[in-house]
């Protein structure tokens, strides 16, 4: 199998944190991709245009970063990152949307900082800040349920944290959601997260 990531896309390094956990590297070749450069191969593995994307090896493809991650989750062998029962389940599957709801805001925010000044949303960038303000002071309430072995929602909030850090330092958060912060400087240190950090 074939994915297609970018270094600073946080959906892509969920799934190649997923990959890790899963002791799988021998299985999924990883490959960078320009996602912005609308390359034709990515297209013919996502007519989104996004990242990430998965090629297998029949040549079809898997796209959008929960189908991918609960695809390889069953398909390789290792342990399960997404619980079989129910309860346990729509724990980490609660865990990985808020997750990736934080990833879209703040990627959302990444691309309007990048626009000209003058063309910028204030409004925009004030609703996706205050949304991620506030799912950060709900994971820090709950951040005892990700305790334990690491899972999909571990993965995806673990990923989530990486991305503030690294594209919005000045939000600030670790300083207002200590519980949180805490326990994500102990979870970047797995080599999971270690091998897939974005550049310095």
């Amino acid at each position: 199998m074939k994915l297609y990531y970018s270094h600073t896309s946080p959906f892509a390094r969920k799934v190649r944190v997923l990959v890790r956990e899963k002791g799988a590297l021998a299985h999924v070749k990883e490959e960078t991709i320009a996602a912005m450069e609308d390359p034709a191969a990515l297209h013919e593995a996502n007519p989104l245009g996004k990242i990430p994307a998965l090629v297998l090896n029949d040549g079809s493809s898997y796209f959008d970063s929960p189908l991918i991650c609960e695809y390889l989750d069953v398909t390789l062998e290792g342990p399960a990152l997404i619980p079989a029962s129910h309860v346990e389940r729509f724990r980490v599957l609660r865990h990985q949307a808020i997750a990736d709801g934080i990833m879209d805001a703040a990627v959302s925010l990444t691309f309007e900082r990048a626009r000209p000044e003058t063309q910028r949303s204030e409004m925009w960038m004030g609703r996706w800040r205050r949304a991620i303000e506030r799912s950060l002071a709900v994971l820090d309430d709950e951040v005892v349920s990700l305790d334990g072995p690491v899972d999909l929602g571990v993965i995806a909030v673990g990923a989530a944290l990486g991305y503030l850090d690294f594209r919005h330092a000045s939000l600030g958060w670790q300083e207002s959601e200590t519980e949180l912060a805490g326990w994500w400087r102990d979870l970047a240190k797995r080599p999971s997260f270690v091998e897939t950090a974005p550049p310095a």
